[in-house]
């Protein structure tokens, strides 16, 4: 499994710390960031607690890299933005990565790609279809 993702988004969408952690709350994870996270201004080493445990990850905000590949460069459309995350071996480290990943994704249009693999991770709105009816029981 994958030890490093980057998200990609638009730099203008780069969250605060404030908001940045009640996208992490909303999606139900006991994951805290420290204080001292501030966007485009953190490189390196980010204190994070999950459940009460240290689970830090390695966290780098950057322009997105000039010789992307089409496909990459394809998926990410006009963000401008990379963060990379890695962690290391902690499972820990992993799913507080993943967590901010997810936000970012969730709250932040952010699209997110693991650097060994092909696909990018987005979210998908999926709205319920509205059936038209004809009879005793259309509203």
């Amino acid at each position: 499994m994958a030890r490093a993702q980057i998200a990609y988004l638009n730099r203008k969408d780069g969250p605060a710390r404030k908001v940045l952690q009640e996208a992490v709350d909303q999606l139900g994870f006991k994951v805290t960031l420290d204080d001292s996270y501030a966007p485009f201004k953190t490189a390196g080493y980010l204190p994070c607690t999950l459940d009460g445990e240290d689970a830090g990850f390695d966290m780098r905000f950057q322009d997105v890299a000039a010789d992307i590949s089409p496909a990459l460069k394809s998926s990410i459309g006009s963000r401008d933005t990379a963060i990379g995350f890695r962690w290391a071996g902690d499972p820990r480290e992993q799913l507080a990565a993943l967590a901010v990943c997810a936000a970012l994704v969730k709250q932040f249009s952010a699209i997110v790609h693991e650097p060994d693999q092909t696909c990018c991770y987005r979210l998908i709105s999926c709205l319920p279809r509205r059936e038209t009816r004809k009879g005793p029981f259309s509203h």
